[in-house]
């Protein structure tokens, strides 16, 4: 493995993190409605199964996927409907204004963690992406470097995310517009979910 290598998942990464997606709006929605901790702990669990995924794929995911193509197509089912039942969830509660009490951080890390395990972007930027930037024959310390490289950036950026969108005018004017968000949002994450389920 050498500088290219990591240089070019790094960028690929960002560009991925970047892209909208029910990671993404899982973290801005978080950061919004719930506060900055809540926004950092969703972040972190986004993160870490992010990261997860990537070891995974280092280690031969694809491998083990296509031995056992049901083995994905139940973390596909799992993951939709996890999405359309965020997406029900947050449409219903789009016009309910916020409460005084912010979300258990640990609740916010497990949503973010969820979210990711069933998320296709993730499945497939780790399965795909990775194999092809990185040569086979990494070692245990290199696997490791790369999982912890991916884990690092993820925080940083969603972190980053939950500090701008909390600042007292951005929150203002976010919460002005918590209705449109929200039911944009939840039409986003049932579509992503009804994508999974009809995907074939």
């Amino acid at each position: 493995m050498t500088l290219e290598h990591v240089l070019a998942f790094n960028a690929v990464l960002i560009v991925s993190i970047l892209s909208p997606g029910a990671a993404f709006l899982m973290a801005v929605r978080s950061s919004i409605s719930n506060g900055r901790r809540a926004g950092v702990a969703t972040g972190l669990g986004l993160g870490v199964m992010a990261s997860l995924w990537t070891l995974a794929a280092l280690l031969g995911m694809d491998a083990i996927f296509a031995l056992f193509p049901w083995a994905f197509a139940t973390l596909k089912l799992g993951g939709a409907v996890y999405l359309i039942y965020l997406a029900i969830k947050t449409w219903r509660s789009a016009a309910t204004p916020l409460g005084s009490a912010p979300k258990a951080q640990g609740r916010a890390f497990i949503d973010g963690f969820l979210v990711n395990m069933g998320n296709p972007k993730s499945v497939l930027f780790a399965a795909a992406v990775l194999v092809v930037i990185f040569p086979p024959d990494l070692t245990a310390a290199q696997v490791a470097f790369v999982t912890l490289n991916h884990l690092i950036l993820e925080i940083l950026f969603y972190s980053a995310c939950a500090v701008i969108l909390t600042a007292p005018a951005a929150r203002a004017r976010f919460l002005r517009a918590k209705p449109l968000i929200d039911r944009t949002a939840a039409i986003l994450l049932g579509g992503l979910g009804l994508k999974l389920l009809l995907q074939r």
